[in-house]
């Protein structure tokens, strides 16, 4: 298994709408999207956001994020983090935050990177604090159709990252 990674590129983003596969999904990595995601939808989140990020395996897309704040020497959060389905469960969730990590501390010198998590999404909650991350607060939201969810706050500082 070879991962690399690039920026995201136009005839992506067909492949990675295609990585959620129902609503719930959808909301845990792209809350404001629309099931099921369009390339329009996400190129427009593009544009508003910086270092969009694929990840291959060998050759195929099988990852997407990016950063929706970046504030040189400041913080930098990632969002959007989606996987293919047949990518799941083998590291490729983890060298996509590790890659996202790496352009927020050397490109932005950021002094602390931010995900957020709903708490549903288990494999997420289960992966940031392996990378290093650590709960910080947790915000109370309305998903879809009208459920409340919890919004948990992880950080990684760069001191702990180095």
């Amino acid at each position: 298994m070879r991962l690399t990674h690039r920026p995201v590129a136009e005839q992506d983003l067909a492949a990675i709408c295609a990585f959620t596969q129902s609503p719930a999904e959808l909301f845990y990595c792209f809350p404001k999207a629309d099931f099921p995601l369009s390339p329009a939808q996400l190129q427009a989140a593009i544009e508003q956001r910086s270092d969009s990020t694929a990840v291959l395996l060998d050759g195929s897309v099988v990852a997407f994020a990016n950063l929706y704040r970046w504030e040189s020497g400041g913080v930098c959060a990632i969002g959007n983090v989606m996987v293919a389905p047949a990518a799941r469960g083998r590291g490729v969730a983890r060298y996509l935050i590790e890659q996202m990590n790496a352009i927020a501390f050397a490109r932005h010198r950021a002094r602390e990177v931010t995900v957020s998590c709903f708490h549903q999404n288990l494999a997420g909650l289960l992966l940031y604090p392996q990378l290093g991350f650590t709960a910080y607060g947790i915000e109370e939201r309305q998903d879809k159709s009208g459920q409340r969810v919890a919004l948990i706050h992880l950080r990684l500082l760069r001191a702990a990252a180095i």
